[in-house]
């Protein structure tokens, strides 16, 4: 289950990129989850996704 709180999406989300995936579009493709609702959710606190670190900065 996806966290919904922006503060444990982030968590979530960067758990799951470091441990588990070479890429966020290759997390939302393993997990079915829409790309620009993550980003979206995690703009709101300010958070966004880095291609380089792979990882919400």
């Amino acid at each position: 289950m996806i966290p919904q709180d922006p503060a444990m999406l982030l968590s979530f989300m960067n758990l799951k990129l470091r441990d588990c995936y070479a890429s966020l579009d290759a997390l939302c493709d393993d997990m079915d989850i829409d790309h620009s609702w993550i980003e979206d959710k995690l703009s709101k606190i300010d958070y966004h996704y880095d291609k380089e670190k792979n990882q919400f900065v």
